[in-house]
């Protein structure tokens, strides 16, 4: 694993490879995308560029020190992240804790992290520290991170991953060289899903789009899932202008976390453009065994408004996914303002 391995992400790789070749390496990084797209394994790939004795600003992915890396065990790249993601990877067990894994990145982890990257390197002369969902710091943990941003310490690389990177500070996001990370393409996780999960195209494909190009999701989502993409589209397509009962309940049953969300507008993009290209005359729908239903809402559907569907859609997504909107309630606001157009 070195950073020329990183797939499907060539600009990031490449903005990477670009800094390491004219020496011009920032002192800290963001890592701005989806989760699942390979942010992680960029910032293995950075660590391994600027550690290796062997091909220093590039990495050979295989020596003492870049296996080391890979696995989380080099003395000079230190990781940190949420006590309760430690224990969802097996690096901790719930009894270490007294209470329940916190989700977010505490004052005092931070201040352990700024200890440590203070001392001098042991085996390289260049130190890594690799910040997990970044944007789980807590305001005073952001506060007590932000002063090392001010004042960096010689010869350390900061690297924050962040799918929500609108939570961190803006004074955070300002000092850091933003490299963002863009979901991957669905034609990549699919062939991935019908190599790894041994899925059939059609099974593979769908669950690539619900992923929303993130393999990480793609490869841990629950199979069921595909199999309840049917009672999304038909309760949505259901839903009448005036009916707020049946509204709420539809925006709570989807929104009771990002997952849940995000997952159920993934379903509702790849049904739209079903609706639109059976509108077209097309054949080839995603959702093979919704042809019938495709073709009735799209007979009753203008054009116009399933553009307006897609807009919608894709701003509801942003904002849970990026900003860290209520799932909830940006569901609902979508809803209202689709059913109003109809």
């Amino acid at each position: 694993m070195t950073l020329a391995s990183v797939v499907g992400q060539p600009r990031a790789v490449d903005a990477l490879q670009a800094a390491l070749r004219s020496g011009a390496v920032h002192h800290a990084y963001l890592f701005a995308g989806p989760s699942g797209v390979g942010k992680e394994l960029a910032a293995v790939g950075l660590a391994q560029a600027l550690t290796c004795p062997d091909k220093p600003d590039e990495g050979c992915g295989v020596c003492a020190s870049c296996t080391r890396i890979a696995k989380g065990s080099h003395p000079d790249v230190t990781w940190l992240m949420p006590d309760a993601e430690r224990v969802e990877r097996g690096l901790a067990g719930r009894s270490d804790f007294t209470g329940t894994p916190s989700r977010d990145i505490r004052v005092e982890q931070i201040r352990g992290l700024l200890e440590r990257i203070a001392l001098r390197g042991l085996e390289s002369k260049r130190k890594v520290a690799i910040v997990v969902d970044a944007h789980q710091m807590n305001p005073q943990a952001q506060n007590a991170f932000l002063k090392t941003l001010e004042e960096p310490p010689a010869d350390t690389t900061l690297i924050l991953l962040a799918s929500a990177p609108d939570k961190m500070l803006p004074t955070i996001r300002s000092r850091c060289s933003k490299v963002h990370f863009n979901p991957l393409p669905v034609d990549f996780v699919a062939q991935r899903l019908q190599k790894e999960r041994k899925l059939d195209a059609e099974t593979a494909a769908l669950a690539a789009v619900m992923a929303g190009g993130s393999l990480g999701r793609a490869m841990a989502l629950d199979l069921d899932a595909l199999a309840a993409r049917k009672d999304v589209i038909e309760g949505f397509e259901a839903l009448k202008p005036g009916n707020v009962g049946a509204l709420l309940r539809w925006a709570g049953t989807f929104g009771e976390s990002r997952e849940t969300a995000e997952q159920a507008l993934n379903i509702l993009s790849l049904w739209t453009r079903d609706v639109a290209l059976a509108k077209a005359g097309g054949e080839h729908l995603a959702n093979r065994d919704l042809v019938p239903l495709a073709r009735e809402v799209a007979a009753r559907t203008h054009e116009g408004t399933l553009h307006r569907r897609h807009t919608l859609l894709e701003k509801a997504r942003a904002t849970i996914v990026e900003r860290n909107g209520s799932p909830r309630l940006q569901l609902e606001r979508m809803l209202i303002e689709l059913l109003e157009g109809r």
